[in-house]
């Protein structure tokens, strides 16, 4: 219990240091103007998609033994456009927000007390809701098996594509 606890505190104290505590920062993305959201999260997700190959590869980890959660379109979609409204509203997304509440700034505070009380209000009313969740409930959908090749291939690939993000990302901040 203790290792996420950790986990998580370090992984905000490396938001707040990169500056995705502040609202002005994560809005630049939609402006084109600062990409250090896309960097640092996409950094993150290439990290993390590696270290699980190479230690499913060297048998530290048992891949298959990872939880992968059902692919249900119908509520992930509408889960995504809530996500989006809020992240244009506040200017925050759910992690950046707790970070700026904890650093004290306001609008922080006030993303994340409307994100917890979505959270409750949601929890609330999930018996009415609980049909959206079971509706178009596909099994878990992964890269390998929905394009029919191998890990390796989707992770090379992936990590192709985040170069050149990242080398794209770099142009566009500099001509911005």
């Amino acid at each position: 219990m203790l290792t996420p606890l950790l986990v998580g505190i370090a992984f905000g104290a490396a938001l707040e240091r990169a500056g995705l505590g502040n609202a002005r920062k994560l809005t630049g993305q939609f402006y084109l103007t600062d990409f250090t959201v896309f960097k640092v999260m996409f950094t993150a997700m290439v990290t993390a998609m590696l270290g699980l190959f190479w230690l499913g590869r060297l048998g530290i980890v048992d891949v298959q033994a990872v939880y992968v959660p059902d692919t249900a379109l119908a509520s992930q979609i509408l889960g995504g456009l809530v996500f989006g409204a809020g992240f244009a509203i506040a200017g925050l997304c759910p992690g950046t927000s707790c970070v700026a509440a904890a650093s004290g700034r306001g609008d922080g505070v006030a993303a994340a007390v409307g994100m917890f009380s979505g959270m409750l209000a949601a929890g609330l009313a999930f018996p009415w809701l609980a049909p959206l969740y079971e509706y178009h409930v596909r099994g878990a959908w992964t890269l390998p098996d929905l394009l029919r090749i191998s890990s390796g291939a989707i992770v090379f690939g992936i990590v192709l594509v985040a170069l050149f993000g990242f080398a794209v990302a770099e142009r566009l901040e500099r001509r911005a």
